[in-house]
């Protein structure tokens, strides 16, 4: 196993892009080829760093503030209320976590939110919000190694489902269409000529 994919098997996998990377991976990756410290991923916290510098036989260093701070993980929940079916949190969502479609309110699915917080400034009329769901515990005192790679597998289905060739809808011969809207006429002037009787 690589360096890099050790790497990966120690952060949190929330892809919260805190760390100055796109996600996870590209942040082990940079570790791995000494682009990035250890110390730039705020939801592994102290743990996580610990965890880094074991892997990489780095000396411990303090999380680092320009990165974020270490927090009690939080969901998002939607105010039904305000939810006007934009649908950007869903496309904002690195983990498939939003449900909802065009113009009709979403939802979270709150066992796989990772409280990366990507939704929160996308959202045009702010009614997202954050609930803490792990008390007083941060870090990985508040994650957990199964939700870690319930977080990576969403990601990855996520991101096959985005790279997937775009498979054009069979296209219905000009006739046919035809036929079908003059069949729809002939049914709804039936119906006119009965309801007048």
């Amino acid at each position: 196993m690589t360096l890099s994919l050790r790497i990966l098997e120690v952060l949190p996998q929330t892809q919260c892009t805190r760390c100055g990377y796109p996600d996870c991976a590209a942040y082990a990756g940079a570790i791995a080829g000494g682009e990035a410290a250890i110390n730039q991923c705020p939801p592994g916290g102290d743990e996580g760093i610990h965890r880094l510098a074991a892997v990489t036989s780095h000396a411990y260093l303090p999380l680092n503030p320009d990165n974020g701070v270490q927090a009690p993980r939080s969901v998002v929940w939607i105010d039904e209320n305000w939810c006007i079916g934009c649908t950007l949190c869903i496309d904002a969502c690195p983990v498939d976590a939003i449900i909802g479609t065009h113009k009709r309110m979403h939802t979270v699915i709150e066992s796989a939110c990772t409280g990366c917080e990507l939704c929160l400034p996308v959202c045009p009329v702010d009614c997202m919000l954050l609930e803490n769901v792990s008390g007083d515990a941060t870090g990985w005192d508040a994650w957990s190694a199964s939700a870690a790679e319930q977080a990576r597998q969403r990601y990855a289905a996520r991101q096959a489902r985005l790279s997937a060739p775009v498979v054009a809808a069979r296209s219905l011969p000009e006739t046919h269409k035809q036929s079908r809207v003059e069949a729809a006429l002939a049914r709804a002037k039936a119906q006119t000529d009965n309801s007048e009787d």
